[in-house]
């Protein structure tokens, strides 16, 4: 399984690591949200459907994220085993329990115009690599959308649902014509993480593909 099908977390991560946003543009609820955000715990569940809304995936997991670089993306798909994405400064680890193969990635290449750019990315990131518009409100919680400048990302546009300070919702539209919605439970802004829980080594017997970057 490669690093691509995590485009939700790729997504999510950019987002709340980028705070700044361009001289006179209008502020959002996605600046607001992230403005003195230092690291974030929550739960979630996920769907993916297809272009004509047929359900593709559920799961559940937890995400926790440190600005500026890090996180921990636990992931498990319903009917399957467990699967791990974690940035920890310096690469990106793609852990497969299944497959007992771990994939490592420059993350200053692997992250990119991605979904994790949205929470994870460092100050200025956010708007240098996407356009951020307010969509509104609706369902009771208020819109942000955001889409990549680059014509290469993975995704086409996503959308951020927040309910107060609270982010509640994430829905992605991929480029297969997918959509990928997660709803966040249980979040805690400026939750304690151990340094343990932002690095990964791969067990032993476990195929690496990829060589890690030294300076972890």
């Amino acid at each position: 399984m490669a690093i691509a099908r995590f485009r939700s977390v790729l997504v999510l991560g950019a987002a709340l690591q980028a705070i700044a946003f361009a001289p006179g543009a209008a502020a959002t609820a996605l600046d607001t949200y992230l403005e003195d955000l230092g690291s974030l715990r929550a739960e979630f569940t996920q769907l993916v459907v297809d272009a004509k809304g047929q359900q593709l995936e559920t799961g559940a997991g937890t995400l926790l994220v440190r600005r500026p670089g890090r996180f921990r993306w636990e992931y498990t798909p319903e009917g399957a085993g467990p699967q791990l994405l974690v940035a920890d400064g310096v690469n990106l680890w793609f852990y497969d329990r299944d497959l007992q193969q771990a994939t490592v990635k420059p993350a200053a290449t692997a992250l990119g115009a991605t979904p994790v750019m949205l929470l994870s990315g460092t100050t200025g990131e956010l708007r240098a690599s996407f356009t951020v518009n307010d969509a509104g409100s609706h369902d009771e919680l208020s819109w942000v959308q955001v889409t990549p400048r680059s014509s290469s990302a993975d995704f086409s546009s996503a959308e951020l649902g927040f309910r107060g300070t609270q982010l509640m919702q994430l829905v992605i539209h991929d480029r297969l014509n997918q959509t990928v919605t997660l709803n966040f439970t249980h979040s805690v802004r400026g939750a304690r993480i151990a340094d343990s829980a932002l690095r990964f080594t791969p067990p032993a017997g476990v195929d690496v593909i990829g060589t890690p970057v030294k300076g972890t």
